[in-house]
């Protein structure tokens, strides 16, 4: 489901997440990080391990307080203290599902509790019997039984327990889903029916995702709109089809020549380009934002983008 509006639901604005260490020694895990997403559209973010992008995430639901930048979402600015106005709104607007569904759950909880807590927190409901059933109608609708609400979570599959994760973030109605490799600890054929699941309630509620993902072809299927991350700055953003058809950056040419191929013929003549951030002599910090066409921006130098433009066969606008 694309873009419903041209008002972004969330816009990051030189987003700045930095861990002390030690006294001389500072993480900048995400570095002056701009991207917005709209009602009802996907937004992936792709990179390797340790780019930054769960930290983005847990940064922008306010996990952790951002070292700088602006975050405005739902028309709040979310990215300083916050009154309780603003929390509350926060909290039932914005929902997480965590990349470890066994470890997300509390154990000692039964699962009609755990999808039924933000109903609880927030009193969203008048009284149990109407608690109940709300708890029942999302566990139907995430593929589970009314009859799982009494059991634990060591009783569910792997599968089964990322429904419960869900269940638990979309029964507040939300407007924004940050989905954190959610699907990752999980088998390829049931991805497949976690991500269906997503895009069925996504096309029935307008609900937004923030999709963090390490699998190319799962964002391609899944996103509208997809940014590069790599150690903490976004190289590159565009729609799918901007990435994909005419990635210009070299890291994301890198990225996505490493998908294989499902053609045996097509695998033997793929050719996957290396790249060394260390070696490639690009400084990201010199980079500024260049449009390529369309919605489609890299983050480069104007001598790089002369280059990259070039060897990518992207007429300069």
């Amino acid at each position: 489901m694309a873009a419903t509006s041209n008002t972004p639901l969330l816009e990051a604005t030189g987003l700045r997440q930095y861990f002390q260490v030690t006294r001389s020694y500072t993480v900048k895990a995400v570095d002056n990080v701009s991207f917005k997403i709209y009602p009802g559209e996907t937004y992936g973010l792709v990179g390797e391990s340790g780019s930054g992008k769960s930290t983005i995430g847990r940064s922008i639901i306010r996990l952790y307080d951002p070292t700088a930048g602006k975050i405005v979402f739902n028309g709040a600015d979310i990215s300083g203290k916050l009154d309780r106005k603003t929390r509350d709104m926060l909290r039932v607007n914005m929902q997480m599902i965590f990349q470890d569904p066994m470890a997300s759950l509390n154990p000692r909880k039964k699962i009609g509790d755990i999808i039924g807590e933000g109903l609880d927190i927030h009193h969203t409901c008048k009284n149990e019997k109407e608690r109940d059933e709300a708890i029942k109608r999302m566990l139907v609708k995430v593929g589970l039984s009314p009859q799982h609400a009494t059991r634990y979570p060591h009783q569910f599959s792997g599968g089964q327990r990322q429904r419960v994760g869900i269940a638990r973030a979309l029964i507040m109605n939300p407007k924004l889903v940050i989905a954190d490799e959610c699907i990752s600890a999980l088998d390829v054929s049931i991805q497949a029916q976690v991500v269906n699941l997503m895009k069925d309630i996504q096309q029935e509620t307008g609900t937004a995702y923030l999709f963090i993902a390490h699998d190319l072809s799962m964002v391609k299927y899944i996103s509208d709109r997809i940014g590069v991350l790599h150690l903490g700055h976004l190289l590159e953003t565009g729609t799918t089809d901007e990435i994909f058809t005419h990635p210009v950056h070299p890291y994301t040419r890198s990225l996505l020549s490493a998908i294989p191929e499902p053609n045996p013929i097509l695998e033997k003549k793929r050719t996957a380009l290396t790249y060394d951030y260390k070696t490639s002599g690009i400084d990201y910090n010199k980079g500024t934002e260049h449009l390529v066409s369309g919605t489609h921006y890299v983050s480069c130098t104007d001598e790089e983008f002369a280059k990259w433009s070039k060897e990518a066969e992207v007429p300069i606008l």
